[in-house]
């Protein structure tokens, strides 16, 4: 059956317009795609050529034969450059067109000036062959292992129409066929490849889209991983809520700060929505419905920001801090998708400020101390005075009477009172720490044992006292009797907190290790330096106990709950200070109903040896409140010397009293006595007889010059005298100055009336030998 050409013409017409159509389309959709734009024009120029043919008689040859080969060419020619561009090869626009421009003369040429009809065709099947071997190459080295399918179809065509296009420039001179017959079967098969070629760049285009796609899919998820990644690693915990409460996502510190396992989600775990949850406010009450984030951001649908929250569970746990904030996310029509809850874990830096406040509070309690002991300075040196001269001339005039007189009676209750306003200066300066320590080895097992003695006397029948020994406790570096004062104070609240009640009172001694997660950290720290371990003791009762609220303000001076004219509130500030000055610490637990605890920790020494003592009670009452039933006796009166004492003694002081006082009982000793009131006149009485004195004697704190200045002044003129500083209280600075200046001794003002004249026994009797 014969070809008709006309209507070959006509189909090509109408593939080339779809095909153009097409890759137009493509062209505009995927315009990150090369190629869809090239053979789209490749279409162009095929329409262009295939619309001369189908007007050959009507219009000049030139564009009824020369026309339709050069464009049947070029469009060959635009295709091979449509394919370059998808494999991301060079264009060389200028040389297209060059080519372009040539294959069009070249036809004209051929057609108007030389009429060589099959060169014309043998131009164009090369021109085709030649673009169809170059499209090979091309493939082959865009894809040598050959994984594109695609692409091994197109270039197998490209083999397979290179072969035909060299098959037809031969066979066509050998048969002698002439053109009007070989032109319908050429272009029949020019509309076959062309076709095929069409369908097989629209497969690498659905290839280059799939390979996008593919690559896209890759890049959301390794976006959607390092997002993960971000998440899960960043050091705030995230919640992601939807409306109904359920969890959506959660990263792991969320999970790890709400106590689940890392190795579940959230669908994994099935949490409790954050209604269940025991949220606290930053005060530490429980947070209403309405406080909660997530109920604010439902209710309000406006983000919240900056909320502190604590979350407390069922086991025990300790309560874990937050500062949150929490935002809804909205789908494009505006409706709630999900809450966002986010939070830091805030429970070291809520330590850290409860720490702080732990601190502010053991500053303020130590300023209140500070201040104390500076008014402690004052009424030690008025107050001691004062009670200096009663006690004295209470003595003096004892010494007057006869032993059966009725005045004794009345002189013993006196000094008894007096002896009671010493005791609180006593504990004043103790609670100041401006009472000097002697601390040397000591057992507490000792301590302990004098001290339950003492208690024993004074405990009612109904109260039971147990003392539980250690034998292998380690030795401390204690001052026995201030310790013993101590221990005294803690029975002796024990005792009131029974309320005449029957119950009982523990005391017991143990060793604990450095390393014992009990040991207070101030007193662990030095028991790992100095390489040793700690002793306690326990003093624990069964009485009426204390509540938060008191036993917050226990060490506070003078704050006392006993009934006024019972307790001087001064008890347990002065075991608070003895305590700290001996480098320990105080542990104290109660509950109303339930008794008090008290742990006392003291750093072991590494002596085996304890020095000797006399005892650990001094012949005065316990610092603090007097057990109930205690009864004083009676101090005997001062037994006059013999006259070998005698000795010549410049006293100064700036009580009037005082001076009256002491020069009468010096002078009842035998001793000569110089007594002033004013420093100038004493150091003028030193400057006109230099050598007759034996003993100065001088208060340390006067108006205008100390004891010290005058110490200085009066050695400087005789510096063999022997000179004597007494004072209230006494300190490391104190003896320091006083052993700088020449002071032979620092006497405690608070004693020296009673032992007063052996004093001055001690230190005249040197410079009378």
């Amino acid at each position: 059956m014969p070809i008709d050409l006309a209507t070959l013409l006509v189909v090509r017409l109408g593939i080339d317009l779809l095909t153009g159509l097409g890759f137009l389309a493509l062209m505009k959709r995927y315009p990150a795609i090369g190629g869809p734009g090239w053979w789209a024009s490749s279409a162009a120029v095929s329409i262009v050529g295939a619309a001369g043919l189908m007007m050959t008689g009507q219009v000049p040859a030139a564009w009824s034969t020369s026309l339709p080969n050069a464009m049947m060419a070029v469009s060959v020619l635009f295709a091979w450059m449509g394919l370059r561009s998808f494999l991301g090869l060079s264009r060389p626009i200028h040389l297209v067109w060059l080519c372009s421009a040539g294959l069009l003369l070249g036809q004209v040429m051929l057609q108007e000036v030389w009429d060589l009809p099959k060169v014309r065709q043998l131009v164009l099947v090369l021109t085709t062959a030649v673009i169809a071997a170059l499209a090979y190459r091309d493939i082959r080295r865009a894809d040598p292992q050959r994984r594109v399918p695609e692409l091994q179809v197109v270039k197998f065509w490209s083999l397979l129409e290179v072969g035909a296009m060299i098959g037809y420039g031969i066979m066509v001179p050998l048969l002698g066929l002439s053109l009007a017959q070989v032109l319908p079967g050429l272009m029949l098969f020019a509309l076959f490849s062309k076709m095929v070629r069409m369908i097989l760049y629209g497969a690498l285009v659905s290839y280059r889209l799939r390979q996008l796609a593919d690559r896209a899919r890759q890049d959301l998820q390794t976006r959607e991983s390092d997002l993960r990644a971000l998440i899960e690693n960043l050091s705030a915990g995230l919640i992601v809520y939807r409306p109904d409460r359920s969890i959506a996502d959660i990263n792991s510190l969320a999970r790890r700060f709400l106590g689940w396992t890392d190795d579940g989600g959230a669908a994994d775990r099935s949490p409790s929505p954050p209604e269940q949850w025991r949220m606290l406010r930053e005060d530490g009450q429980p947070m209403r419905r309405h406080e909660m984030p997530f109920d604010r951001v439902l209710a309000t649908g406006q983000p919240v920001h900056d909320v502190i929250f604590g979350l407390a569970d069922n086991q025990g746990q300790p309560v874990r801090w937050a500062l949150c904030n929490a935002y809804p996310e909205n789908d494009v029509l505006g409706g709630l998708r999900h809450v966002v809850f986010t939070f830091v874990d805030v429970t070291s830096l809520r330590q850290a400020q409860q720490q702080q406040q732990r601190l502010a509070q053991q500053l303020s309690q130590s300023q209140k101390m500070e201040a104390l002991g500076t008014l402690a300075g004052g009424v030690a040196h008025d107050f001691n005075n004062i009670l200096a001269a009663i006690l004295g001339n209470a003595n003096l005039a004892r010494q007057d009477l006869q032993p059966g007189a009725p005045a004794r009676e009345s002189l013993h209750e006196i000094s008894n009172a007096a002896r009671r306003g010493r005791e609180l200066v006593r504990q004043i300066l103790a609670f100041s720490r401006q009472q000097p320590l002697e601390r040397t080895p000591v057992r507490l097992d000792d301590i302990a044992t004098e001290t339950s003695n003492l208690l024993r006397t004074a405990l009612p029948p109904h109260i039971h006292l147990t003392v539980r020994h250690c034998s292998t406790c380690p030795m401390v570096r204690a001052d026995a009797t201030q310790i013993g004062q101590v221990l005294l104070n803690l029975g002796t609240n024990a005792i009131h907190a029974l309320q005449g009640k029957p119950g009982r009172i523990d005391l017991a001694i143990d060793r604990v290790r450095a390393d014992d997660p009990a040991l207070p950290a101030e007193v662990a720290q030095v028991c790992v330096q100095d390489g040793v371990d700690a002793v306690s003791i326990t003093v624990s009762d069964t009485g009426c106990g204390m509540d938060e609220a008191t036993r917050q303000r226990i060490f506070d001076p003078f704050f006392t709950t006993k009934p006024v004219g019972q307790g001087t509130g001064l008890g347990l500030p002065v075991v608070l200070g003895i305590v700290q000055a001996h480098g320990g610490a105080i542990h104290v637990s109660s509950e109303p109903g339930h008794g008090s605890t008290f742990v006392l920790y003291f750093p072991a020494t590494h002596l085996d040896t304890p020095v000797p003592h006399a005892g650990t009670m001094s012949a005065d009452p316990p610092a603090g409140d007097p057990p109930e039933g205690a009864v004083s006796e009676e101090i005997p009166p001062m037994t006059t010397p013999p006259a070998t004492a005698a000795g010549h003694v410049l006293y100064l002081d700036d009580d009037d009293t005082l001076v009256f006082l002491v020069r009468r009982l010096l002078q009842r000793r035998g001793y000569e006595v110089s007594a002033f009131c004013d420093q100038k006149e004493a150091i003028d009485a030193v400057r006109a007889n230099p050598q007759g004195f034996d003993l100065l004697l001088t208060d340390y704190n006067m108006p205008g010059m100390s004891g010290i200045d005058v110490a200085r002044e009066v050695l400087a003129i005789n510096p063999r005298l022997t000179v004597a500083v007494a004072s209230g209280y006494i300190n490391e600075e104190l003896e320091q100055k006083a052993a700088e200046v020449g002071v032979r001794e620092v006497v405690f003002k608070t004693d020296a009336i009673e032992s007063f004249c052996d004093v001055v026994q001690r230190l005249v009797q040197p410079s009378a030998a």
